[in-house]
């Protein structure tokens, strides 16, 4: 638990999924790179796994799976996946994270959409996907664009994949 101004706060939490698939050059895992003008010109360490929060008292496999539907356009069965553990970002937030073997056609990736006021102080809002594209990656170029906190999922596929 944090404190903030004396009052107990629960840390954030989002679950997400890590989709893989063995394609030429080895296992590949699906990525997805956050919409938004804050976002555009980032790359590395900029990307993702789909994921997003918890609702109060939400089992996180369920979670996972929906947000995994509202990123990607996309449904997944929720028995099908394998548990990765957590990790903790920058921001104090804990992501729980699963894997799950499949195969999904970037270009018909779609997302659902949030809105903010852009350009800032304009009094404009403007809509934006959560997600503004997808796509797929080799073990080593999954680790570079990853948020770096992400990256231990990578190596708990990895070991998962090996057993």
């Amino acid at each position: 638990m944090r404190t903030w101004l004396g009052t107990a706060m629960a840390a954030r939490q989002s679950a997400g999924v890590v989709l893989h698939r063995r394609g030429p050059a080895g296992i590949e895992v699906l990525l997805v790179h956050p919409g938004g003008p804050f976002w555009a010109r980032k790359d590395l360490g900029a990307w993702s796994i789909p994921k997003g929060e918890l609702a109060a008292g939400e089992d996180p496999r369920t979670c996972a799976v929906r947000e995994f539907a509202e990123e990607t356009g996309t449904e997944l069965p929720v028995g099908a996946l394998a548990e990765l553990g957590s990790v903790k970002l920058k921001s104090g937030k804990v992501v729980v994270g699963f894997a799950v073997e499949g195969d999904l056609d970037t270009a018909t990736v779609r997302s659902n959409t949030f809105e903010v006021e852009w350009p800032p102080r304009s009094g404009r809002t403007r809509v934006f996907p959560e997600v503004d594209r997808a796509e797929w990656f080799a073990l080593d170029a999954t680790r570079e664009r990853l948020n770096p906190a992400q990256a231990a999922f990578i190596d708990r596929l990895e070991a998962l994949l090996a057993r």
